[in-house]
């Protein structure tokens, strides 16, 4: 897992079956400073983020895991909310 903030949505009008109904966000992954590292990535919401939040994300296989995983074509997912930054080390 990693921490990201989400900083956008997206709109797709047409995508695959298995994912009508769920949102895809935006998020731009952070270093231990919270600040921006590498280029912003679209992924798949399972837990009901909005912009602004800090969140887990994670790629790969473990992506579909809060999903029916044969049934959701997905390789990079919001996993968890970050209520607070003071949870997060900052070195």
């Amino acid at each position: 897992m990693q921490i990201a903030r989400v900083i956008g949505t997206v709109v797709a009008t047409v995508k695959n079956q298995t994912l009508e109904g769920r949102k895809f966000l935006i998020v731009q992954t952070l270093d231990a400073d919270l600040k921006p590292k590498g280029s912003p990535m679209i992924a798949l919401d399972a837990v009901g983020a909005g912009e602004g939040e800090l969140v887990f994300w994670c790629r790969g296989k473990e992506a579909s895991f809060p999903f029916k995983r044969d049934e959701t074509p997905t390789d990079c997912t919001i996993v968890g909310i970050i209520d607070s930054d003071a949870h997060v080390f900052q070195g």
